[in-house]
């Protein structure tokens, strides 16, 4: 049950106080505290995970990746219990958009997966394992990650829609969430197109994603 806020004021809380949180780059932060350096100049330059992983840092990239993750299911679960359910996805989607675009590095941030699956855990934890499994199903039969991520982001409003038929507005929500990450893995979808993207394991210098 949510606090007895007015709508506005969970709103523009559910907007704002998303955005900020989802603004934190764990990537960054994470890598430049162990020591490591900027991630911004390792690899593709990207904040997340996948490129802080290029640094042979496992450890950072597990960190990463938790940090990216539960900044989005943070932002969604707070709204949740202090406004409303429909601000759990207004406050995860505006997670999402403080992710691909942080305030604090000139609006340059990552590809959202990580922050996406975090905050379908928080929303909707059936439509997150769903997810997962997709990745890996498509993962394990093509061995392009990029390729699975994108399935997976695909079929998220599918599955939502599936269990939840009546809730249309959430699953535009997360259909736009899917959509910008499609815009976000533009270079990857070239090289999918091209036969040029990296598989999962490939030892050969190929292009950053």
């Amino acid at each position: 049950m949510g606090m007895n806020f007015s709508p506005e004021i969970g709103l523009a809380a559910s907007l704002i106080g998303g955005y900020v949180l989802g603004s934190i780059p764990s990537g960054v932060i994470t890598t430049r505290l162990s020591g490591v350096g900027d991630i911004r100049s390792v690899g593709s330059g990207n904040i997340g995970a996948t490129n802080v992983l290029r640094t042979g840092r496992r450890d950072l990239a597990a960190i990463t990746l938790l940090g990216d993750g539960g900044k989005g299911a943070f932002a969604a679960l707070l709204a949740g219990s202090l406004f409303s359910p429909s601000m759990a996805f207004v406050a995860g989607a505006s997670a999402f958009i403080g992710h691909l675009f942080p305030i604090w590095l000139g609006f340059r941030g990552g590809k959202g997966v990580a922050t996406f699956l975090g905050i379908l855990f928080a929303v909707a934890w059936p439509i997150a394992i769903a997810a997962c499994l997709t990745w890996l199903a498509i993962a394990a039969v093509f061995r392009f990650s990029s390729l699975a991520a994108l399935v997976a982001a695909a079929l998220t409003p599918v599955f939502f829609l599936v269990l939840h038929p009546d809730q249309w507005w959430e699953a535009g929500i997360l259909a736009g969430m899917s959509a910008m990450i499609f815009l976000r893995h533009h270079e990857n979808i070239g090289r999918l197109l091209k036969g040029a993207e990296p598989r999962i394991g490939a030892k050969k210098n190929a292009p950053p994603s």
